[in-house]
Formats: C-alpha cells, sequence, structure tokens
C-alpha cells in the first residue's frame, strides 16, 4: 500500500483560485471548508490557511459584513495583478540588465593597464621581496630596542620614581611594580 501525497501549499493555492474563477461566487470560510475538500481535494484543516494566504497576497478579496467574512475572486482582477506583476518583474529586469552593463564597462576599464605582463611580473615580485626584507628589518630593530637612548632613558627614570617611591613611601618593590603594571622580567640597564 502507497500513501497518498498531500497536495503542496502551491497546488492548494490554485486549486482555491479555480473555485472562485469557476463559479464567480462570494463566499464565506464556512462554505469553502465545504467546497474545497469536495471538489479539489483541499484537506478542510488547511482552507482557512490557503485562503488567509491568498487574501494576504491581494490575490483574494476579504470584506467583513455584520459577524461574517466574505472573500470573492475574479479573473479579470487575477490578470490584471498578474499584468502589474509582469510590468515590476520587466522593469527589475531592465534595472539588473542596465547594472550588469555598468558593471562589464568598470571590469573592461579596470583591466586596462593590468595585463600580465613580464615587467609588471618582475615588479610584482620586487615587491614582494621588498616586502619580505622591511618585516626582516622591522624585527631587527625590534632586538635592538632596548639600546635606543630614549628607551634607555625611560628606563633609568622608572627605576628612579621606583627607588624615590620605596624611599617615600615605604613601599615594597613588588607592590610598585604590581600597582604600576610594571613586567616581573623588567631589568635595569647599565
Amino acid at each position: 500500500m502507497s500513501k497518498k501525497k498531500g497536495l503542496s501549499a502551491e497546488e492548494k493555492r490554485s486549486r482555491m483560485m479555480e473555485i472562485f474563477f469557476e463559479t464567480k461566487d462570494v463566499f464565506q470560510l464556512k462554505d469553502m471548508e465545504k467546497i474545497a475538500p469536495k471538489e479539489k481535494g483541499i484537506t478542510a484543516m488547511s482552507v482557512k490557511e490557503v485562503l488567509q494566504s491568498l487574501v494576504d497576497d491581494g490575490i483574494v478579496d476579504c470584506e467583513r459584513i455584520g459577524t461574517s467574512n466574505y472573500y470573492w475572486a475574479f479573473p479579470s482582477k487575477a490578470l490584471h495583478a498578474r499584468k502589474r506583476k509582469l510590468e515590476v518583474l520587466e522593469s527589475q529586469l531592465s534595472e539588473g540588465n542596465q547594472k550588469h552593463a555598468n558593471l562589464q564597462k568598470s571590469i573592461e576599464k579596470a583591466k586596462v593597464g593590468r595585463q600580465e605582463t613580464e615587467e609588471r611580473t618582475m615588479l610584482a615580485e620586487e615587491l614582494s621581496s621588498l616586502q619580505k626584507q622591511r618585516e626582516q628589518l622591522k624585527a631587527e630593530v625590534e632586538k635592538y630596542r632596548e639600546c635606543d637612548p630614549q628607551v634607555v632613558e625611560e628606563i633609568h627614570n622608572i627605576f628612579a620614581i621606583k627607588s624615590w617611591a620605596k624611599r617615600k613611601f615605604g613601599l615594597e618593590e613588588n607592590k610598585i611594580d604590581k600597582n604600576f603594571g610594571i613586567p616581573e622580567d623588567f631589568d635595569y640597564i647599565e
């Protein structure tokens, strides 16, 4: 025994629209809940949900009269809605094509002067080599940073202030270091 596959949401919507277009009548929800399962195979439990989705999309009209909601849709309205949708889509397509053409022009413009030539390849390799050399030199400078006269002067000042704080306030060296964020491996330079 094989299970019967249920209708997709689009199939339900399409079949419900057939009810409106074939009858050209106005219905209440309870009417649709009786007609849709019998004539179009839409389960009664999903009728309200499908109908509401059609109303939300502006395909089916709904009006509250007294305490009841009435639903209707006519083929001419659907045709006009499809024509409007088609116009919007054509407009979007035209805009998209124009953007595409502009981007293609920009790409072609950007390619000018960037063709892969022997000279360009040589310059790119030279640039890469110089960047590596720069990084090596920066590392070398960092190694000898503590020999920089300005850095040495700053270190002398730090030790002078630490010495003064110990004498003036009787603070322990490790407390001064901790409170002022001085690293434990901070050494005095002769």
